[in-house]
């Protein structure tokens, strides 16, 4: 294990306020700290409810935080993405942290491949060998060819979340968030997943997950992470 975490989350806090309920406070988490080091991949456990996704969310830099740090390595350094304003974030983004959604958001009429091939694309891959690395990941996840061109608002739930990982898989961000990538997949294409995030451990990249599903955490976690523990709710 390297003796440098790829990430570092520091006493963070979150509440959200109820501006219909007369601005009240409704606590989440309190005093989340963890680190994450190349090559695990770290589960977050616990009950429904006590905060894991808000805890992605926070690390992605889609929910504000109200305290603490979260401190991603880039470089020989470390940026502190709680602080960061929305430039830093889009930069962290883009080149350190990766993010595997429940759900495809995905822009309407892209063609699936396209929408797989953005990240690369983005990041100053040419189009053509994008568009065909994004093909590659999509027939290693079964996805039928005659939907590689195919906008995936059309698709089912399954399809959508291969979409959905492939996007999230092709590039080789040292971070990676994982919110239940299995949950619409079928046990074949489950199977795949697995492998393919022993593959990023393997390159060495830093992963924070949630899975419900007994077998695949059982398969791919370092370590499970008790998230009640941080629950603000039940400690209020």
């Amino acid at each position: 294990m390297s003796a440098a975490p790829s990430l570092s989350v520091r006493n963070v806090e979150k509440s959200f306020t109820m501006h219909l309920r007369g601005g009240m406070r409704l606590p989440v988490v309190k005093g989340v700290g963890f680190e994450i080091f190349p090559g695990e991949c770290v589960v977050l456990g616990g009950p429904s409810g006590v905060g894991k996704s808000s805890i992605l969310r926070m690390i992605y830099g889609n929910y504000a935080v109200d305290g603490g740090q979260i401190l991603v390595r880039q470089g020989d350094g470390y940026a502190d993405l709680a602080a960061g304003d929305p430039r830093t974030v889009l930069a962290l983004r883009r080149e350190v942290i990766g993010y595997v959604s429940q759900f495809l958001r995905a822009v309407p009429r892209v063609p699936a491949v396209d929408v797989v091939a953005e990240p690369l694309v983005s990041r100053g891959v040419d189009r053509a060998q994008a568009r065909d690395r994004a093909a590659a990941m999509l027939r290693r996840l079964n996805l039928p060819e005659t939907l590689f061109d195919l906008p995936p608002a059309t698709f089912s739930g399954g399809e959508k979340q291969r979409v959905n990982i492939a996007r999230g898989f092709i590039t080789q961000h040292p971070v990676l968030l994982l919110d239940e990538p299995t949950a619409s997949l079928d046990a074949t294409n489950r199977d795949i997943v697995c492998d393919m995030i022993d593959a990023k451990k393997a390159a060495g990249a830093a992963i924070l997950g949630i899975f419900h599903d007994e077998i695949v955490r059982d398969r791919v976690a370092t370590r499970i992470l008790d998230v009640t523990t941080f629950s603000a709710r039940k400690a209020a």
